[in-house]
């Protein structure tokens, strides 16, 4: 039931395959021996004259950083004082160096070139069956050569423009450059939730907004987040105790481009990245064109292709996914999963351990005992149903303007789910609570502890070091609030998406749990979502509207979501000692720059694509829509009252939270009371990680995911650490951009080419599973 949203940011998600890796540094891990990268405490020396100019991968080994002579007046009690927290003193350097330029024609022009890049892909990807993510390694990897070649090539001359005097190259390429690159290319990292309502609204609505008013609605919703990061600046970026884990994640990789480290190869990051995408580029030609049965070997089908349960354990479409293996990198490293190499080999293992006690333990038994005559329809779908196992029509229960007509749907009959789908709901219910003890329970204590440091504590080393630049004006986020605020009511008014007193409430909501949330986030790396606080919310108070609910949740769940992406990446700024207006004008540049791509891709596949967002346009078939207008039904259009209030079969579900709230006590238990023992590598929140996609992700991405988590994770990383730490995420940034690149090219280049026909291009091999098992052999005959 995924409406995760997945923001963008270097210090959290838009580092996508560095975010999990975050909670390494976070409280209670330091037995786990799972610490990736280990910064080198000598790193802060500076190097400017030590350039090694054969080998780009190293490029220049400052660490962006100054000693005593080069700071000049800077006081000595700064040179020799650290942060009072011991995990910030192990990543981040005490040191800076104000003359070292940041926002430079380098950083415009790379910055620029990553956003359109990534945003494109992500985007066009998205709306793919098989939707992968290029995350902010990318960026991290690639800008680096890059920067460093422009510091080689361009001219130095300088140039004056209205009085401003600037360069083309204003020397070495350095630490701070490439840090605000990444945050400039990071706002495309994730796909921009409001284009998931202007899709909704386009393919299932059918009610056009254009792009005028769809740009206006998605620059609204992306930069009113930055006013709420803004206004809980002095809360959640300046006290000391605000760690933000996942940024030191950021910060650790960021140091160890910049320097010397002799891992005893001349193969560099570089070079494994190219011979990467080389390999997955062309491998991609075999499982996207030649040979698409390889992406899902359903082993139960192959053996028994007309038994209704080997169909439905087997498939990945509409089954359970057992024994269903690919070889296709796009089902592996997913935007539903990211890359195998992102998440340490425990995580992995809860992440697993929830997804097969979820999808190949209850959903079984609850399907063939036939719960809420689930029987009627597929095992796995997002799709919705009627009590006789048809499909749900909106068009017969809606009136002119897309609202419910009671009297239709009370003819038309009640709506219907699978067992899977309306049990992940109940599950995201106990997610919730689970998170909220979980939290309580293993961060409780730090949490009230730095909230009184935060209150007590003076300026540590790194706040004192960022007094030398100029803080953004609070009346810049005041105004970019006014702004978007009012023209976020017009737009709803105007195009009927929302009354303008729920725009105020919704706009009320991050208003309030921003800096709460916000600082759980700080201190444990983990955010409790209002996702569907808010659906209950507008379901409730304005039901049967679709588009006013999904529009509502943008505004009251997203806003906050973005801002603390934006505070986030405050963080990594401070750490990094960026002038804060650079690090503002970044962010709000590629932000927009990501809004007009995004939504750009968005229309023109809308546009160009036959049968988009159906099953004949694969691969273009928008699963992830698909999920999100299913849930603009349940939580709309029908209301949560109907779902799943006292008198629907659904009601028990919503008792799942009390799961939730019991399900941590146990293993905090034992892992106090034995220290060293299984429980402690338990962490119940990654139980609930899959069914956040689960549907509309194919069953099987997390059984291949886990095994290359296996061979990467634990058995790279066990027996060839060295080589590991050096060459993991070159690998994967490797394949991914391959992949990226080779998909686009392989469907435009055969989108015309009838291919010889053979059973390898089948990827349907178990067609039973589009049933269910009441009435497949009727629906097969229709």
């Amino acid at each position: 039931m995924s409406e995760n949203y997945q923001p963008s940011s270097v210090g959290r998600k838009a580092a996508g395959v560095f975010a999990p890796v975050a909670a390494l540094f976070s409280r209670g891990t330091k037995n786990q021996q799972d610490l990736y990268v280990e910064p080198n405490n000598n790193s802060a020396q500076p190097a400017f004259n030590d350039m090694h100019a054969g080998d780009i991968e190293r490029g220049y080994s400052d660490a962006g950083y100054a000693d005593e002579k080069m700071l000049g007046g800077v006081e000595k009690d700064l040179d020799v004082e650290d942060s009072p927290i011991e995990m910030v003193r192990m990543a981040v350097s005490n040191k800076d160096d104000p003359n070292m330029p940041c926002l430079t024609f380098r950083s415009w022009v790379l910055g620029i070139i990553f956003a359109v890049g990534l945003a494109f892909v992500n985007q066009y990807y998205w709306f793919r069956e098989n939707p992968i993510t290029l995350n902010g390694y990318v960026v991290q990897l690639l800008s680096f050569p890059l920067g460093y070649i422009m510091a080689l090539v361009l001219p130095k001359r300088k140039f004056r423009t209205f009085g401003w005097e600037w360069t083309l190259n204003p020397g070495p390429f350095n630490i701070k450059e490439h840090v605000i690159i990444s945050i400039f290319a990071g706002t495309s990292v994730g796909t921009t939730y409001g284009i998931d309502v202007v899709t909704i609204k386009k393919m299932w609505y059918h009610t056009d907004m254009g792009f005028g008013p769809s740009i206006l609605f998605i620059l609204t919703s992306q930069i009113m987040g930055y006013s709420f990061a803004g206004f809980s600046r002095r809360f959640l970026v300046y006290p000391a105790a605000m760690i933000w884990p996942s940024t030191l994640v950021s910060v650790t990789l960021f140091r160890t481009f910049h320097e010397i480290q002799n891992f005893g190869s001349r193969l560099t990051r570089t070079w494994v990245f190219w011979i990467c995408f080389a390999g997955s580029f062309l491998w991609y030609f075999i499982p996207g064109v030649i040979f698409p049965a390889l992406s899902f070997l359903a082993i139960l089908c192959f053996i028994a292709p007309a038994n209704i349960y080997a169909n439905q354990l087997g498939d990945a479409f509409n089954g359970v996914g057992m024994l269903n293996f690919t070889l296709d990198w796009s089902y592996i490293s997913s935007s539903y999963t990211q890359s195998p190499i992102a998440i340490p080999w425990i995580y992995a293992c809860n992440v697993f351990a929830g997804f097969v006690l979820v999808m190949w333990v209850a959903t079984p038994i609850g399907y063939y005992r036939n719960t809420w005559n689930t029987q009627l329809m597929p095992m796995y779908t997002a799709t919705l149903y009627q009590t006789n196992g048809t499909e749900f029509e909106i068009d017969q229960v809606m009136t002119a303007n897309n609202m419910l007509d009671e009297a239709k749907y009370a003819s038309y009959g009640p709506l219907r789910m699978t067992f899977t789908y309306a049990m992940t709901y109940g599950l995201s219910f106990a997610a919730i609570t689970n998170l909220l003890v979980y939290i309580a329970l293993t961060y409780g204590k730090d949490i009230v502890q730095r909230v009184r440091q935060a209150r007590q504590m003076d300026d540590d080393i790194h706040m004192r070091l960022m007094h030398r630049y100029k803080e953004v004006p609070l009346w810049w986020y005041a105004v970019t609030f006014a702004i978007t605020f009012a023209v976020s009511i017009v737009v709803c008014e105007v195009w009927d998406m929302l009354p303008w007193y729920w725009v105020i409430l919704a706009t009320f909501i991050p208003f309030i749990f921003t800096i709460p949330i916000g600082i759980v986030q700080a201190l444990s790396n983990q955010q409790p979502g209002l996702n569907v606080i808010t659906e209950f919310i507008i379901g409730y108070g304005r039901p049967e509207d679709p588009i006013a609910n999904v529009t509502f949740k943008v505004y009251g769940y997203i806003t906050m979501a973005q801002a603390l992406v934006l505070v986030s990446d405050q963080k990594l700024g401070h750490y990094m000692k960026l002038p804060p207006r650079h690090l503002f004008i970044a962010q709000l540049v590629g932000t927009i720059i990501c809004s007009f791509v995004q939504l750009g891709v968005a229309f023109w596949l809308m546009a160009t694509v036959d049968h988009m967002c159906t099953k004949e346009g694969m691969p273009f078939t928008c699963l992830q829509a698909n999920t999100f207008f299913s849930a603009s039904v349940i939580w709309g259009l029908v209301g949560p009252g109907r779902m799943f209030g006292p008198g629907s079969p659904y009601h028990p579900v919503m008792y799942l939270f009390i799961l939730g709230v019991l399900l941590p006590f146990p293993f905090w238990y034992l892992s106090k009371r034995f220290p060293n023992s299984w429980a402690k590598h338990i962490h119940t929140p990654l139980l609930f990680i899959a069914i956040g996609y689960m549907p509309p992700a194919p069953s099987h991405v997390y059984t291949n995911w886990f095994i290359g988590c296996f061979f990467f994770n634990y058995l790279w990383h066990k027996y060839f650490n060295r080589a590991w730490q050096r060459y993991a995420f070159a690998l994967s940034a490797g394949l991914d951009c391959g992949l990226a690149i080779s998909g686009i090219i392989v469907y435009y280049i055969f989108l015309k080419v009838e291919l010889p026909q053979w059973w390898g291009l089948n990827v349907y091999h178990c067609p039973l599973a589009a049933y269910g098992k009441a009435n497949y052999k009727e629906m097969m005959d229709i």
